[in-house]
């Protein structure tokens, strides 16, 4: 069949999804998208740069619950409806306008971490294994059926930016595989059983404070689910805030050291409560890197 769209997208997975409908021959009507915001560090790729380059109408409205963009959208009769990262929920109100079904990109594996920002929790928690899942949109937040997902390995060191590029990866390669199906009107459904798994709120950058008395390990996850381009995980010494910009689990241990900060043989560590240690690669203060002996010259005065 034709397939004609309306598509809510945003950042990277918005950009890859947005070429596979291209490519498999997806009629897209209009996608709606954000505007940057200016307090945002804007890392990721432009889905209206790429609605330019195709000549594909591009709206950013402030309220996706409108009354003029529910006009809109229904005087276009899409087949479906795609979200690619857009931040908000949609109303069913406009879910129902889609003539066969309504799906969203969501960055987990379902029902594994519903809800916001599934990288970054995924990492903090220490999982192994993530990925991308195709579901239909309901009322409940990543609550509707799985049409398609793909795993992707979480290793032992990589940080959520890392993770997130596989992610990318495995959104592009679940909706390229599964659309000849949905083409053909053979949209597959699995069930989504919620109650097996997690939901998840949102992340503030103040949520990134370490915890020195908490185990290396934790604090390391937590470093890994933060790290630059994110806001990074950071800590207060004599009154100014560090950031860790790089960071490995250190084989040495300091159970000699207070927890926090330290400077051993001209090398910066995180010293935790059971120990162990963080050999601190890039430490941040004013998004510059702070040299071992800046460091220790602040210790001595501490």
């Amino acid at each position: 069949m034709n397939m004609r769209a309306v598509v809510f997208a945003y950042h990277n997975v918005g950009v890859r999804c947005l070429k596979v409908l291209l490519a498999r021959g997806v009629e897209v009507a209009l996608v709606v998208s954000h505007q940057d915001n200016p307090n945002e560090t804007i890392w990721f790729d432009s889905v209206a740069d790429t609605c330019r380059e195709h000549g594909i109408a591009c709206i950013t409205p402030d309220d996706p619950k409108s009354p003029e963009l529910h006009a809109q959208i229904k005087a276009l009769q899409p087949d479906v409806i795609f979200s690619f990262y857009y931040r908000h929920m949609l109303p069913v109100s406009l879910l129902e306008l889609a003539k066969t079904g309504a799906y969203n990109m969501h960055g987990s594996l379902l029902p594994k971490y519903r809800g916001r920002v599934p990288i970054n929790w995924a990492v903090l928690h220490g999982e192994t294994e993530t990925g991308a899942t195709l579901h239909e949109m309901a009322a409940k937040p990543d609550a509707g059926a799985i049409i398609a997902q793909t795993a992707v390995p979480i290793l032992p060191d990589d940080t959520a930016f890392e993770v997130f590029g596989k992610v990318v990866v495995a959104a592009e390669q679940t909706l390229w595989h599964v659309l000849p199906a949905m083409l053909a009107g053979h949209t597959p459904r699995l069930p989504n059983e919620i109650a097996k798994g997690s939901y998840f709120g949102g992340r503030k950058p103040e949520d990134g404070r370490i915890d020195w008395s908490q185990p290396a390990q934790a604090v390391y996850n937590l470093h890994r689910a933060v790290a630059p381009p994110y806001p990074g995980a950071w800590t207060v010494l004599q009154g100014k805030t560090f950031v860790i910009g790089q960071a490995r689990l250190s084989s040495r241990n300091t159970p000699d050291l207070p927890s926090g900060l330290a400077v051993v043989d001209n090398c910066m560590f995180g010293v935790c409560g059971d120990g162990r240690a963080l050999q601190i690669h890039q430490l941040l203060a004013d998004g510059k890197a702070v040299a071992p002996s800046e460091l220790q010259q602040l210790l001595a005065k501490a």
